[in-house]
């Protein structure tokens, strides 16, 4: 090992030898090269960008979209005298200006951001005199749009990490298929020889996929931690609802767990993400939002109530089990009926090809520079927020847009003096300037309302002033200040030559990304069904090949799992009546066939959340139909109800 490597690792992270793997990705970059490394959860990715950082010139740049495991690494960094910050939107102007000014002069060896920050142009200009000696980006998987998790802003980051001259970048995942691991590679610039694996298989972890009916599944929930050793435990569940009620079931049974989701606020999630580090034996009932940057090593069992959304998923959650080394068990409860909410998720993320019309139409109608609100175009076009923003993305690299600096429309403050007290502070034309703007404030109940643009125009100046003084007044603490109604800037670069079939084309790729993660449901299923050994296939899904049977997952201890096929309940001739009797009479609403198959199956959209029809009896009447079925059904008969066009 290299002198210098041996050294740092002793004295500032107080460890006498890497893990597999470490060591080979570190001498990549150390000797100028760019490398990925796909290690298995708690495989200790993060000392190969952490270590590197001392030894390189100028800052790494860490692209995480874990906003609490920045917060960890930042603190246990500080805490070895490593000078490691973050910028995000929790710090305060003077802490961002103490960051950005450590990043200038190079103080600064690690610096945090979620790939969102990319967005900012402040953040993007103070980049541009500093030295990236490594573009380290966490989550890689995240770029490539056949992977599991794909989120649209990591599409841009290769073309920044040139932009801004990085000189070797490390792309890091623990869930890299390897057509996966090739989009990564390929996107970053990285050899082959340079990617580092290492193996998926864990033998301290005892994979088991148990066949049960949705009537008896809280029973074998039950069975299951009996038979699994003590500690503590993460229960996986799809619905917000679900995780209330099994974590309520629990705790009848005696269990101490507490359900976790999406759902609840912010300051909920955290007492219980902090009551679950501390506890030898808590459950925590979770959507797959919790475990993401959690270092608990001591997690006896996960369990999955409900099936996966994936093998990525499943392998990814799996790994928060046993990281201790000692023995855990990962026990999924199969029940086909998971299958039509699987599927149903993702039918609700493909808007139709008529709202990517009205989408490309109303972009391209703009001029060269607008801003628009992303919820006003997802309720107006009837495209989900996320699949809005890939799309927006697409026209981005498509070199038809160019994003800029997302900005707030509606200011709120409330004053905490009054504005005599208050502008008594100042003179002349600061004074006259700071009481012509409070005159441009609607007053409510105790708050006060402002649009800056609105406010800028009346007063004939600038829009960063107005918000510059609002924040200076909520800094001084005479004022609390709140934001709302965030716009997004865009630029057009250039008109497409035809929007029909730019917007045909998007439609498809669309559809293409709506199979993709039907086969991830499939292979789940493929997986329970397997006439084989479990471990080996989920290690051969991820490009290691094992010969011999694991001797401990479901497979080798009981043999193939009989999952009957999916039951395809009957579409009602009442119901599909009165679902065409409606049609008619909302055809705003429900005016396509995938919109009928969405209503009736009880997927959401904004179309039908804003037309206020979940509420409506017939919402969710066929949720047991499956979608295609519907779908398919729609397309044959809705023609012969389509109100005349207008």
């Amino acid at each position: 090992m290299n002198e210098r490597v041996q050294t740092t690792l002793q004295e500032i992270f107080g460890f006498s030898q890497l893990r597999p793997g470490q060591l080979e990705v570190i001498e990549h970059l150390l000797g100028g090269h760019s490398a990925a490394a796909i290690f298995p959860t708690g495989g200790g990715k993060s000392l190969c960008y952490q270590l590197p950082a001392l030894l390189l010139p100028g800052v790494t740049l860490v692209v995480s979209p874990l906003i609490a495991l920045m917060k960890d690494q930042i603190d246990a960094l500080r805490k070895k005298g490593v000078n490691a910050s973050r910028l995000d939107s929790s710090l305060d102007l003077e802490e961002y200006r103490e960051v950005t000014a450590q990043l200038r002069s190079g103080e600064l060896r690690l610096l945090y951001v979620a790939p969102e920050r990319f967005n900012n142009e402040r953040f993007r200009e103070s980049l541009r005199n500093v030295r990236i000696s490594l573009f380290a980006v966490d989550e890689a998987h995240c770029i490539s749009e056949w992977g599991h998790n794909f989120r649209p802003d990591y599409l841009k980051l290769a073309g920044f990490a040139r932009e801004y001259g990085a000189e070797r970048i490390l792309a890091l995942t623990a869930t890299a298929t390897p057509p996966v691991l090739e989009d990564m590679c390929r996107a970053f610039d990285i050899s082959t020889g340079h990617a580092i694996r290492t193996g998926f298989y864990r033998p301290n972890l005892e994979i088991d996929a148990r066949v049960v009916d949705a009537s008896t599944r809280d029973g074998a929930l039950l069975e299951a931690m009996r038979e699994s050793p003590p500690g503590p435990a993460i229960v996986y569940v799809t619905l917000q609802k679900t995780a209330e009620a099994v974590a309520q079931t629990l705790a009848d049974a005696g269990r101490p767990s507490r359900a976790y989701h999406a759902g609840m606020k912010a300051d909920e999630r955290t007492r219980i993400q902090e009551w679950f580090m501390a506890s030898n034996d808590a459950i925590v009932v979770a959507t797959i939002a919790f475990g993401m940057g959690v270092d608990k090593a001591n997690i006896r069992a996960v369990y999955h109530y409900n099936l996966p959304k994936s093998l990525e998923n499943y392998s990814q959650e799996i790994g928060r089990a046993g990281r201790d080394g000692e023995p855990s068990v990962c026990r999924m409860l199969a029940c086909v009926d998971d299958v039509n909410i699987s599927e149903n998720f993702i039918y609700g993320d493909t808007p139709d090809e008529s709202a990517l019309r009205s989408l490309i139409a109303e972009i391209f109608s703009f001029g060269e520079e607008f801003d628009v609100s992303l919820h006003a175009l997802s309720a107006d076009h009837d495209i989900r927020p996320l699949v809005l923003r890939t799309l927006l993305t697409y026209l981005e690299l498509g070199g038809y847009l160019q994003g800029g600096t997302p900005f707030y429309a509606d200011y709120q403050f409330k004053p905490l003096q009054s504005s005599t007290e208050i502008l008594s502070r100042f003179e002349g034309e600061r004074r006259d300037f700071l009481a012509a703007l409070f005159r441009q404030a609607v007053k409510g109940r105790s708050w006060f309302s402002l649009d800056p643009a609105q406010a800028a125009a009346a007063l004939n100046t600038a829009r960063g002033r107005i918000v510059a003084a609002l924040d200076w007044l909520g800094e001084q603490k005479l004022m609390e200040v709140r934001v709302a109604g965030v716009r997004h800037r865009y630029r057009c670069l250039q008109q497409p030559t035809s929007e029909e079939e730019l917007a045909a084309a998007l439609h498809q790729r669309i559809l293409q990304r709506e199979q993709a993660e039907l086969d991830r449901v499939q292979q789940v299923l493929d997986l329970i069904r397997l006439d084989g050994c479990q471990t080996n296939a989920l290690a051969r899904h991820f490009g290691e090949q094992r010969e011999q049977p694991c001797g401990h997952c479901g497979w080798c201890l009981r043999g193939k799992s009989k999952l009957p096929a999916r039951e395809s309940a009957s579409i009602s001739e009442d119901i599909w009546r009165e679902a065409c009797e409606l049609q008619q009479k909302r055809p705003e609403t429900l005016r396509s066939s995938r919109l009928l198959a969405r209503f009736l199956c009880g997927i959401p959209s904004p179309r039908l959340s804003k037309g206020k029809m979940s509420r409506h009896a017939l919402f969710g009447s066929l949720e047991k139909v499956p979608f295609g079925d519907v779908l398919l059904k729609a397309e044959r008969d809705c023609g012969a109800f389509r109100p005349p066009s207008t």
